[in-house]
């Protein structure tokens, strides 16, 4: 009896996630011809319709949807299969595909990777960099392997290792009001134009949670997808923001004349940790991992 191919099924997930043919051939970097046929080869050896096909979209059929979810199961199975015997032996003599969100990859990686390069030169870290959402979907679909992100953050089937605490520290101009105050409280940021990352960086979720503040509490008169950018908006008077430790370690304001300070009450903070799927067979290496990032910190 004839089974499916994982080139096959690989197809079918593109599809479901695409929606669309071409779009789904150009993901998949074929050509839109070669995907189709491959859709129909995986029906034919299956012996039902998967798929329904019209001019403006493609719609999975009830069976199609589930086939998709098998589909789905399998693939991360072979893909964590792959990479367990990759790793085999030693920790760290294989490959590993780490997503990082932007809060923190500038910031941490350098010495990261230098840290990895030096004490185990035969292992292959490959890094994304995303947000939050799209590096959680990624991981349960099998193409990551692990995740450096704040937490917590909402996945299912996942497992998580908490590192440490990053502590939000505020900056505002020399000129600001809030320079001649001797502490700073979190009370102090209600009514100012309080400059944030954009909605879906989780790290302006988790700045408004930690500092106990709503929306409507603050406002916000420019939101910006990157830290450097609110840096110099901030240095040039628009308003004041909440930096991550770690990025005002690594100098994100150093060419500017910026007051950073932290606040009065302790726990002005965003935990900053490690994901991975539930099932995977790689836990002990990602917790080796991170104690390397512990480490590095504790330094």
């Amino acid at each position: 009896m004839r089974q499916p191919t994982l080139k096959q099924l690989r197809y079918l997930c593109a599809v479901a996630d695409h929606q669309h043919f071409g779009q789904a051939a150009a993901a998949s970097h074929v050509s839109q011809s070669t995907l189709s046929a491959g859709i129909l080869e995986l029906e034919e050896t299956l012996g039902v319709s998967l798929v329904e096909r019209n001019n403006r979209k493609v719609i999975l059929t009830p069976i199609g949807d589930e086939a998709v979810d098998r589909a789905r199961e399998l693939l991360v199975g072979i893909e964590d299969m792959v990479s367990v015997c990759a790793g085999a032996g030693k920790p760290f003599h294989g490959k590993m595909r780490l997503g990082v969100i932007p809060t923190i990859a500038p910031y941490l990686l350098p010495g990261l990777l230098k840290q990895i390069r030096h004490r185990y030169p035969e292992f292959q870290l490959f890094i994304r960099e995303d947000l939050s959402q799209p590096l959680v979907d990624a991981l349960q679909a099998g193409e990551l392997d692990v995740l450096l992100l704040a937490l917590p953050f909402p996945a299912e089937q996942v497992e998580t290792m908490s590192l440490f605490e990053d502590e939000f520290l505020l900056a505002f101009p020399k000129s600001h009001a809030l320079a001649t105050r001797g502490t700073l409280r979190i009370a102090d940021l209600k009514g100012e134009a309080l400059l944030l990352l954009e909605e879906g960086h989780c790290l302006r979720d988790h700045a408004l949670e930690a500092c106990k503040l709503r929306d409507s509490q603050i406002t916000v008169p420019y939101q910006a997808t990157s830290l450097t950018t609110i840096v110099q908006m901030v240095a040039n008077g628009i308003g004041i923001t909440l930096l991550p430790q770690m990025a005002v370690g690594a100098g994100i304001a150093s060419s500017t004349d910026l007051v950073i300070k932290p606040f009065k009450q302790a726990k002005v903070t965003r935990r900053i940790g490690l994901m991975w799927r539930k099932k995977t067979p790689r836990t002990v290496e990602f917790r080796q991992l991170g104690d390397v990032i512990s480490g590095l910190i504790a330094v």
